[in-house]
């Protein structure tokens, strides 16, 4: 595989950012372009800790596809009312960014987006927002709610969320992912969605809840459970699950032409 680590400029930040990419082993063999998933880190954590915590380059080379890892702080992913356009920056500028300095794909079909816990809010929400660039998402121990998330935060978190979503928390409820799943849906697109989390998460019950939300407007997703905390050996199985989901035909096809 090919592992790359630095910066990149980025015109909408207005600033260098840190950038991991997990690559195939070969993927200077030919002149394909390969599917890509962009990865995305949670709340307390940087672009760094998924290669450190999981198995990137196994699933990179078994599938044949390449691994984007950006850097967004604690911004939740949001276009902040006080800070940054992180949003805009991992949805709209990173793809393009990515596409000029690797051989990735940009075709919605080759194209997902998956996080944990605030990246797995991130992940759907460039899904629901992006439906026509994101095929679709893995969504692992996801702060599903956002009034949920206001209702558990202390201090120093509830001054996160404020810098993010408003002093008075004015742009929360446009935030909220079942805001977001209705506009993608009434856009007429059903994006792949498998999400997991873990039955002893101190924030699973938002993964059942908006399970549920999904299931009342119809929008199809995988959701798989079983016993297990905010952690890491949860969040790597999580990841071999959601390759295996969106890649396996893919994998075929790149065993075909090795």
């Amino acid at each position: 595989m090919a592992y790359f680590s630095g910066t990149v400029q980025s015109q909408v930040l207005q600033m260098k950012t840190g950038l991991n990419v997990i690559t195939p082993v070969d993927i200077l063999k030919d002149d394909r372009k390969y599917p890509v998933v962009y990865l995305l880190h949670g709340l307390s954590d940087n672009c760094y800790d998924w290669n450190e915590n999981t198995q990137l380059t196994l699933l990179a080379n078994t599938y044949g596809i390449a691994f984007i890892i950006p850097e967004v702080q604690r911004s939740f992913y949001t276009d902040m009312a006080y800070g940054l356009k992180y949003f805009t920056y991992v949805a709209d500028e990173l793809p393009q960014i990515a596409q000029r300095l690797f051989p990735i794909s940009g075709r919605r079909e080759d194209s997902y987006v998956m996080g944990l816990s605030m990246g797995g809010y991130g992940a759907l929400k460039c899904v629901f927002l992006r439906p026509d660039r994101f095929a679709g998402c893995g969504a692992f121990s996801a702060a599903c709610s956002l009034k949920a998330c206001v209702q558990m935060a202390d201090e120093s978190q509830e001054k996160e969320l404020k810098a993010a979503f408003g002093i008075n928390l004015e742009h929360l409820e446009e935030n909220e992912l079942t805001t977001l799943a209705m506009q993608c849906i009434s856009q007429g697109f059903q994006p792949d969605i498998f999400m997991t989390c873990g039955t002893d998460d101190f924030i699973y019950q938002m993964s059942v809840d908006f399970a549920a939300f999904l299931d009342k407007i119809g929008m199809p997703y995988e959701f798989q459970k079983w016993p297990g905390v905010h952690e890491w050996y949860l969040w790597n199985k999580s990841l071999h699950l959601a390759c295996a989901h969106f890649f396996t035909k893919q994998q075929d096809d790149y065993c075909n032409i090795q």
